[in-house]
Formats: structure tokens, C-alpha cells, sequence
């Protein structure tokens, strides 16, 4: 049986005990005043479906409040099914996808995918790696910065690599955890200052870093357990063990999706989409896994994640 036809996908009130069960697994829990004894679901025909009463402070609830669904007219189930779809398609779904499938206005289905995004950015603030671990470190560029392109004084007038295209795009680092989970981050610049500062946060000094022959990572490098390079520019890209395909092969994917799917991004909304292919990274079926599960994983991550579509539109 599909598990689109399960019922909290086609049913409002059982997308609400969906939810509930994931968000809620010990009981209601009043957000207004966190009672969880005196609390009870109101029932009637005249009462709006997961209306909860806290006899504590004497407010009505629902699972919604303090969740990126507060204050959202569309219905649970279309929720249900937009999170579904975002996170079993590997490369991604359009908003123009959205809003045919799912029959909302395309505004709508846009507000809704950049909510979800929300939630599928990752609160683990845990170091990758770990005793002789390998963690792979790249940079990649995506996309026109936003604004006129200016040369920083420092450069001379010197122009960047790639004939001075990659000084005039969005740079991305990428941390991998060989086998583990990725981080990505959209940075202003990538050179040795944030590059560091990145490496240095993110993971464990007891780890073995694998990159390629860019020398931003020279110094950090000497922090870890190791530093084991490959000269692509000589076109060696794995010596045995020591390689960073893991991290190319994730910008493969993202790029992809990017181009293929979505098409256009602009720059202040870059960091969300990283966080959505982050996220199915991490949630891979490599991992274990699969589409079900990853769904109700983005789920977990709806609380405390309050977005307004004025919020989400300034980026």
C-alpha cells in the first residue's frame, strides 16, 4: 500500500493526531503555560478540529502555536503532503510543482516550502568527526552575488580563479563526515579567515581532513589529527583512502536540484536551501533512512520555528 494513502494525508483530524503524536508523544502540553495535567481536547460538533483547553491558564490550543503552521489557514493534511514531497524528491520540488499538486496559490506554495525549509535546518550543534575520523572540506560557487561586484583593495586588481568568475558568485563551504552527515554554509567570501573559523567550529581536532590542493585550508589543517590532500590540478583525485568525492558528489546534487528544479534563488534565501539538501543528506536512505521516516524527522523540527511570510520574504 502507497503511504500516500494513509489517512492523515487525506483527513484533517487525523493529520492532527499525526502531528500531535510527534509533537506531543507524552500528552498536550499547554504552549501558553507548558500545563500538561489540566488539559483536555474539546469536542462538539460546532468545535474546530485539535482545539485543545488548558484549565491551568484558561486558553484554547492547538499543536499549530509555536510552530511554523501558527497562524496558517492552509490545512493539515496539505501540510502533511507538502513536507512529504519535499523531503522524498532527492533533488527537490518546484513551488510551481506545489502548487499544481497540492492546489494552493503559488504564493501560498511558496510561503509553505520556505516554512518547511525552516524546519529542516538542523539545531545539532555537535562537532563532525571524531578520533581519526575523516571529515572532507570544500568550497563550491552557485549563483550571481547579489548587487554590483566590487574588487576588494587588497586584490590589487588581481582577479580571481576561474577568470575572476568565482569572485563575482555565492560561495558555499561543505563539511562532510565520511559516511555521516554533511554541514553547509553560505559565506560572504570563502577564503582563510572564514574558511578557518568554519573548520575550527564544526569539527572535532582529534579528526582527519581530506581536501583538495587549495591552500585555505593549510593552516587549519595543521590543528587536526591530519591533513591529507589530493592535487587535482595534476588530476589526482583519490590516493587510496584520501579523496573528497563524498563532498563533490553532495555539490553534484545540490547543484543539480538548483539548476534543474528551482532554477532561480535569490542570495538571501540561499542558506534555507542549503538547509533542505542538508537535511536530506543527513536523512538519507544510505543512513537507513526512507521517505516515511524523513518525513516525520522534518516534522520534529516544526517548534520553536515561528517564520512570517514578511520575515521569510526579507530573507
Amino acid at each position: 500500500m502507497s503511504i500516500l494513502s494513509q489517512p492523515h494525508f487525506h483527513n484533517e483530524e487525523a493529520a492532527y493526531q499525526h502531528v500531535e503524536a510527534h509533537i506531543w508523544p507524552n500528552g498536550a502540553v499547554c504552549p501558553h503555560c507548558g500545563e500538561t495535567e489540566r488539559v483536555n481536547k474539546l469536542k462538539g460538533k460546532s468545535t474546530r478540529i485539535g482545539v485543545h483547553k488548558c484549565y491551568a491558564c484558561r486558553k484554547p490550543f492547538t499543536v499549530k502555536i509555536g510552530t511554523i503552521f501558527e497562524h496558517s489557514r492552509v490545512k493539515m493534511q496539505l501540510w502533511l503532503q507538502c513536507i512529504y514531497l519535499m523531503t522524498s524528491s532527492k533533488k527537490g520540488i518546484s513551488t510551481q510543482q506545489l502548487h499544481r499538486t497540492l492546489g494552493v496559490t503559488l504564493k501560498t506554495a511558496w510561503f509553505m516550502s520556505h516554512r518547511i525549509r525552516e524546519a529542516m535546518r538542523d539545531g545539532d550543534l555537535d562537532q563532525l568527526g571524531g578520533t581519526g575520523v575523516y571529515v572532507e572540506a570544500d568550497e563550491t560557487y552557485f549563483g550571481n552575488k547579489a548587487g554590483p561586484h566590487v574588487m576588494p583593495a587588497y586584490r590589487r586588481g588581481r582577479p580571481y580563479i576561474k577568470k575572476g568568475k568565482a569572485g563575482k558568485k555565492r560561495a558555499i563551504v561543505s563539511l562532510v563526515e565520511r559516511g555521516g552527515p554533511v554541514r553547509s554554509f553560505h559565506v560572504k567570501q570563502a577564503n582563510k579567515e572564514n574558511i578557518t573559523k568554519i573548520v575550527r567550529e564544526n569539527i572535532v581536532r582529534e579528526s582527519v581532513l581530506n581536501t583538495d590542493e587549495s591552500p585555505l585550508y593549510k593552516a587549519v589543517g595543521k590543528e587536526m589529527l591530519d591533513h591529507m590532500t589530493t592535487k587535482h590540478s595534476a588530476g589526482e583525485y583519490v590516493r587510496g583512502g584520501v579523496h573528497s568525492n563524498t563532498v563533490e558528489n553532495y555539490f553534484s546534487v545540490f547543484k543539480r536540484g538548483m539548476k534543474g528544479t528551482y532554477q532561480h534563488c535569490a542570495e538571501k534565501h540561499l542558506h534555507r536551501y542549503l538547509a533542505e539538501f542538508d537535511f536530506r543528506y543527513n536523512n538519507r536512505s544510505g543512513l537507513g533512512v526512507e521517505d516515511a521516516e524523513r518525513a516525520d524527522n522534518a516534522l520534529l523540527g516544526i517548534v520553536g520555528k515561528r517564520l512570517t511570510y514578511k520575515t521569510a520574504s526579507a530573507g
